[in-house]
């Protein structure tokens, strides 16, 4: 039973607060001239830092006691955060934000197909209802209904935010496996290890010196890791205690409606009808998938 039994209006703030927050993440991405990888490496150093920096000020543990199988699945899962970035992004930059963060939203199915064979949870007709309705959204938003195909670029940009999804999807798998943890605590390890994991394939596959020195490139780096990282996680993360489960999975999915709105508005990206028959299965789906279910988000 969640400890939260009523939802304090303060909590639910924070938690859109931080939705709405990585909901905008696509659109700063693409006025953000550098490759994935280095961007994903500032993102994970600088979130860090200002996660670091909250963790002092609340006076709570950096590194949480714990044992090492423990640690090693943090760091694992960090890793993987920091490798679920880059194909991110990627995908922000063969196709539109919309259709990434929908793409990128197929996590939950992805989930619920794998948890008869990791932890061997039955497959109801509700998550068989709910996984192939949000592989048919999938198909329609990727814009492969209709009178041609879409070009090997799209192709490429949905291929890299399916495989984000992925990513995520073994990062929820492996949190579901964790003890109970100080929140801000393991994040911050989690952030710590996505950009020391990162960093040696940034070195060695892209020139880190590249990186623009004018002033609004400077600035939406900044942002996106200090507010779209460090600020997102904080509200998200402090907004646990005062909801309750079911409200903190349901409106996770500000996020990918507030990108389908925003880019829409703010990149012009149009948006068929099948698309957003598609947006809407995917969305449905998810939602109706976590209702009444525990949610956790990394």
């Amino acid at each position: 039973m969640d400890k939260a039994q009523r939802n304090d209006p303060r909590s639910f703030a924070m938690l859109i607060s931080a939705m709405f927050i990585y909901g905008t993440i696509g659109v700063f991405r693409r006025y953000i001239p550098i490759s994935s990888g280095t961007l994903a490496l500032f993102r994970g150093i600088i979130g860090c830092l200002l996660l670091l920096l909250m963790i002092f000020i609340t006076k709570k543990r950096p590194i949480p006691k714990t044992d090492k199988k423990t640690l090693v699945m943090l760091i694992i899962s960090g890793g993987l955060i920091g490798f679920n970035w880059i194909f991110l992004f990627e995908s922000y930059n063969y196709t539109t934000v919309a259709t990434a963060t929908l793409c990128y939203y197929l996590e939950p199915s992805i989930v619920m197909l794998l948890s008869p064979v990791f932890f061997a949870e039955k497959l109801t007709g509700k998550k068989i209802f709910c996984i192939a309705a949000s592989f048919v959204g999938m198909v329609l938003v990727s814009g492969v209904v209709g009178s041609a195909l879409p070009p090997v670029s799209e192709l490429r940009g949905i291929a890299y935010g399916v495989t984000a999804a992925a990513m995520y999807s073994a990062v929820v798998m492996i949190n579901k496996k964790l003890p109970s943890l100080e929140p801000f605590s393991k994040t911050f390890i989690q952030l710590a290890s996505a950009s020391v994991v990162i960093l040696p394939y940034v070195l060695i596959t892209e020139d880190i010196t590249a990186v623009p020195t004018d002033f609004r490139s400077l600035l939406l780096i900044l942002i996106l890791g200090a507010v779209h990282t460090g600020l997102a996680y904080a509200l998200y993360f402090g907004s646990m205690n005062g909801l309750r489960t079911q409200t903190v999975a349901i409106f996770s999915y500000v996020d990918p409606v507030a990108a389908l709105f925003l880019s829409f508005f703010f990149l012009h990206e149009k948006v068929t009808a099948l698309g957003l028959v598609g947006a809407f299965l995917m969305i449905g789906s998810a939602v109706l998938s976590v209702t009444g279910e525990q949610k956790q988000r990394s």
